[in-house]
């Protein structure tokens, strides 16, 4: 197996490539697909597809999607973290990272982290931020081997799990 990534950003984006993100996401959500918030995935992926500098990096295995990583940065003043880090750091610039993701099958391999870190390598802003759901604890330690700072909690809408809220310099 050899998997290979492909960057996508905002205004060059392949016709189905929200149908890919929805494919790859049913997959590996298949065991939740009952939860209403995950059903709700197709509004989040037309959301962040949408959103200025949005830039995913999709690993494939021969043409098959099997995972991927993807965020757009935060408009100046509405970044989720403020509440969390007291004093701000100079520089609050921020890459909202939305979606990490591997399909079953693919998982356990590193792909996670090499669509993570390539969606991080052309980012001019300071910061990364990210939502982890708090009854993950695995997937917490996993992104502070990444470099991520728990700050905080925060629930971002009412059905929304209770999420971690992480941040990571990238200066």
């Amino acid at each position: 197996m050899t998997i290979a990534l492909r960057r996508f950003q905002a205004g060059d984006l392949p016709q189905d490539h929200q149908q890919t993100l929805i494919n790859v996401h049913g997959d590996a959500y298949k065991d939740q697909a009952d939860d209403p918030f995950v059903q709700r995935f197709e509004w989040f992926a037309q959301h962040w597809t949408n959103r200025p500098g949005y830039t995913c990096v999709m690993a494939y295995d021969g043409n098959e999607p099997v995972g991927f990583s993807y965020g757009a940065p935060l408009e100046a003043g509405r970044e989720w973290w403020r509440q969390h880090l007291v004093p701000e750091p100079a520089e609050t610039s921020t890459f909202a990272v939305s979606e990490v993701m591997v399909r079953p099958a693919w998982r356990k391999q590193g792909i996670a982290e090499q669509t993570h870190e390539a969606l991080l390598t052309e980012r001019t802003e300071a910061l990364a931020v990210l939502y982890v759901d708090v009854t993950h604890p695995r997937v917490q330690a996993m992104y502070e081997r990444w470099k991520y700072e728990k700050v905080g909690e925060h629930r971002p809408f009412e059905d929304a799990p209770l999420y971690a809220v992480m941040v990571r310099s990238l200066l």
